[in-house]
């Protein structure tokens, strides 16, 4: 039987990436029984020649670049491609060649430049990558965004944003073909020109200011989210080099793991779980939680730490992401890219068969991830139809994982943290900003399995600070205040269900009540009223403890790419370890105070923002079916009217008072109900609607709906309600006592 040569091997290899083990290149060349021994000893020649480099069970050859990455422009080659060079290169044969594909709109390159570049791998062609362009290194022009207004000299543009009400003068060949009234964005060109403006070129035409396309824009902008980082910051992070392993532990040799979301663009967690072999610990796991040390590239009081600080967290919205940090760090040396060598702070957790920790520690480290997940793949996986990545795995990797998230998951049912079951939606948006679709988003025991293990990463360092009595910032979620829990009880009330009163209130507490309301009509009503009377989470120096996730200690440890308050405790960990100069400072720690309250309030900020895009590409995606009708439940109610949450998107629209009916309703306060002074027909929180779209803004994100129908009976529409006549008070007030007298049921009995 022929045993391959060597470079067939390599060529194997290289056209089947995720077909690497020594099974897979036995099956490809047809070898049999003994035959096998003769080509492990040539795996093992390739492997001592540095050609391949063997990780556990698979074979992959070393000499890959990340999926962004620092190029130098070496020049056009005869043919005008343009092509460049790596500058972060850890392969030991020959660098590899960078096909740069530009676009229109890029800037023109030249011998020399540097440019960040996402890169792809390319097979069968002399080059080994194609780049496409991120941006150029050195070059931070400035942005605007701002309404294009065609002028006799080519046009100006009108920024939206209110404190910036300075024009720029955009010359004719600059316009892009911008038509007057468009919302563009633009960057600086040139100086000021003879009128006194500063030049602008524009870059992308975003069309109508309504279309969904500008949504997310609009909202960055009119909540003041900081969209654009200034230029020392830029240079700062363009100087960053890949951190040494120096003293940092070398965990390279462990099959850590990213299992991120499908579209994810950073990875700054990976994982690894195996058996304890601790006889002290029979059936119990040891977790590895390995999270890209970014302290070791924002130094405090740096121009990256001040920018960080500032933005205090990255923002998400349907379309784009407003990161915390530059894409050099967030998207390259802080993202942990397989097969790239990238510092971390790991930490080792002991836990039982019965998930109970029993110990951890934590280690500044060098690991080297072996593959790139998603949720998707690595649940179906589990569930027994592994891809070709990873089937490698399934044993080392994916199987001692979900046996240790197994383990977990019986602490958290003895815990009982709050468990709300409120599926979240989706805006799926076309390449052309259009809303395609509203969906629900998968939820699998993959995500499970990462959120355990970040909550236990939490833990453990919130745990280890307190011992070393450091400073720190806390995750702080108090308990509901009496007046949310009464309404939440009057709430419960009305559903035929008890919250108990005259008790310490934990979470188990609230779990009963949500576990009586499943499968019910009642149950995302309970749900919603469950999660309106918490109280909303915040930083702090001091520890109050987390009451919605049922812990005495938590700390945010898990995403300082994107959270400001984990870099804060990676940096208390490495001054209590005595890890470097590059910990908490004293400047930090007498400022904590000021800090927990900005980032808390800059956390609220995006959240605002990325509720008003989702509101407005919402109002889009509805604005085409007017006239149609809906069903929904009543999710709010205000003396003008009710908000209705639609089933279909998750839209709240409005139903103004006077589209109630043809009586007058009051508003009660105390049970946060409308009462009709007629019927006495009360109106609550939870009650099935039936409506039709009346008008929806994409503007402005609001939905307007008339009532067709309540708890399935028709409601008869006329000239009652608010601003149509005054109220005849006897009738009210009989209408409160006889909605008293049946405890603010619903008169027309829910079916």
């Amino acid at each position: 039987m022929r045993i391959p040569t060597k470079e067939e091997i390599l060529e194997w290899i290289s056209e089947n990436p995720t077909q690497t083990t020594k099974r897979d290149i036995a099956r490809a060349f047809g070898i049999k029984g003994a035959a096998r021994i003769d080509l492990k000893r040539v795996l093992r020649e390739l492997e001592a020649e540095g050609h391949l480099q063997k990780r556990k069970k698979t074979y992959r050859d070393p000499d890959k670049l990340a999926p962004v990455a620092v190029l130098q422009i070496t020049g056009p080659d005869d043919d005008g491609d343009l092509f460049a060079r790596p500058l972060e290169w850890h392969g030991e044969g020959e660098e590899p060649r960078v096909l740069v594909i530009t676009r229109a709109s890029d800037p023109a390159l030249g011998q020399g430049d540097r440019i960040l570049g996402r890169l792809t791998e390319i097979n069968g062609e002399e080059h080994a990558y194609e780049a496409r362009l991120i941006r150029r290194i050195g070059t931070n022009p400035r942005r605007v965004l701002g309404v294009y207004r065609q002028t006799h000299e080519g046009g100006r543009i009108l920024p939206i944003d209110k404190g910036d009400g300075k024009e720029w003068q955009v010359l004719s060949d600059h316009s892009g073909g911008a038509k007057d009234g468009e919302l563009v964005e633009a960057e600086q060109s040139g100086p000021k020109g003879r009128l006194g403006l500063p030049r602008a070129k524009i870059v992308a035409r975003l069309g109508d200011p309504s279309a969904p396309k500008a949504v997310s824009l609009i909202a960055i902008h009119q909540h003041g989210i900081p969209d654009r980082f200034p230029d020392d910051v830029i240079e700062e992070a363009d100087k960053a080099k890949p951190a040494p392993l120096g003293a940092r532990e070398d965990l390279r040799d462990m099959p850590f793991v990213t299992i991120d979301p499908a579209d994810a663009r950073d990875h700054d967690d990976a994982c690894w779980a195996h058996s304890d072999d601790d006889p002290k610990n029979t059936g119990g796991h040891v977790v590895w939680v390995a999270i890209a040390d970014v302290a070791e590239y924002v130094r405090p009081g740096a121009a990256l730490d001040r920018e960080a600080r500032k933005r205090g967290n990255s923002s998400y919205f349907p379309d784009r992401v407003v990161p915390m940090l530059p894409d050099r760090l967030s998207g390259d040396l802080c993202s942990l890219h397989e097969g790239v060598p990238r510092a971390v702070l790991a930490l080792r957790i002991q836990v039982t068969d019965k998930g109970e920790k029993i110990g951890h520690r934590f280690v500044r480290a060098m690991i080297r991830s072996v593959a790139s997940l998603n949720y998707g793949e690595v649940q179906a996986a589990h569930d027994g139809q592994p891809s070709a990545r990873c089937e490698p795995l399934m044993d080392e990797v994916i199987s001692p994982l979900y046996a240790a998230y197994e383990a977990l998951t019986k602490a958290r049912a003895a815990r009982q943290p709050l468990e709300l079951d409120l599926p979240e939606r989706k805006i799926v948006l076309t390449d052309e900003g259009e809303v395609d679709s509203v969906a629900f988003r998968d939820r699998h025991d993959a995500h499970r399995l990462i959120e355990e293990f970040m909550v236990l990463a939490n833990v453990c360092a919130a745990e280890t600070l307190i011992a070393a009595k450091s400073p720190l910032l806390f995750r702080v979620h108090e308990e509901p205040s009496p007046e949310k829990l009464d309404a939440l009880r009057e709430t419960a009330s009305s559903a035929g269900l008890t919250l108990a009163k005259g008790q310490v209130l934990q979470t188990r507490h609230l779990n009963a009540l949500l576990k009586a309301a499943a499968g019910t009509d009642e149950a995302e009503l309970i749900n919603l009223s469950t999660l309106r009377s918490m109280t909303q989470a915040y930083y702090s120096p001091s520890n109050f403890g987390h009451f919605g996730l049922a812990l005495m200690s938590y700390a945010h440890f898990t995403s300082p790419i994107r959270r400001y308050a984990d870099l804060i405790v990676h940096r208390a960990l490495i001054t209590a370890h005595g890890w470097g100069e590059d910990g908490l400072s004293p400047e930090e720690v007498e400022t904590l105070e000021g800090t927990a309250k900005h980032i808390s309030e800059t956390e609220r900020r995006s959240m605002l923002a990325e509720r008003d895009t989702s509101d407005r590409y919402l109002a889009a995606y509805l604005s085409e079916r007017i006239g149609d009708e809906f069903t929904g439940r009543i999710s709010g109610i205000a003396r003008f009217g009710v908000f209705v949450k639609l089933d279909e998107t998750g839209a709240d629209g409005l139903i103004p008072m006077r589209e109630l009916g043809s009586e007058y309703f009051q508003f009660d306060h105390d049970s946060n109900t409308l009462i009709g002074s007629d019927t006495g027909l009360v109106i609550g929180l939870g009650q099935r609607v039936t409506a039709r779209l009346a008008e929806a803004a994409p503007v402005t994100g609001g939905v307007a709906l008339e009532l067709i129908s309540l708890d399935g009976e028709p409601v008869k529409r006329g000239s009652g309600g608010r601003g149509r006549g005054r109220p005849v008070r006897r009738k009210a007030t009989k209408a409160k006592r006889k909605a008293d007298k049946v405890k603010r049921k619903v008169s027309r009995q829910r079916r």
